[in-house]
């Protein structure tokens, strides 16, 4: 939806549902890794954690995106991420059926856990 060079510039872009909806997964995410790294990737923004990629997120025309960068992870939540699983590796919700925070905070760190692994 928005093009821009910062996360925060990219937030400010948004419609305000849009925005909103965005900027609560946003502290979500933080709270759980306080100390990532937020960037712009492929045009949307991106947390970054010990060198490596995370999860991103987007907003479009009628939806957000959470995309959770692995489909072991989306397939580990298996029912849970059903009603919001687009595609292999994407989850899509409206500002107005936000994706609830416990599932993002478990998806976080179960992302965590799978690029530790991957480092050793």
């Amino acid at each position: 939806m928005a093009g821009s060079e910062s996360v925060d510039g990219y937030l400010a872009a948004l419609p305000d549902r849009f925005r909103v909806a965005l900027e609560d997964l946003r502290g979500t995410i933080r709270a759980v890794v306080p100390d990532a790294t937020e960037t712009i990737s492929y045009q949307i923004p991106t947390f970054r954690y010990r060198g490596r990629a995370l999860v991103s997120y987007a907003a479009f025309r009628e939806h957000c995106s959470l995309f959770p960068m692995s489909i072991g992870v989306i397939d580990a939540h298996g029912d849970e991420v059903a009603p919001y699983r687009s595609g292999r590796g994407t989850l899509r919700f409206t500002p107005d059926a936000p994706l609830p925070a416990d599932l993002v905070r478990r998806i976080v760190l179960a992302r965590i856990e799978e690029n530790a692994a991957k480092q050793r």
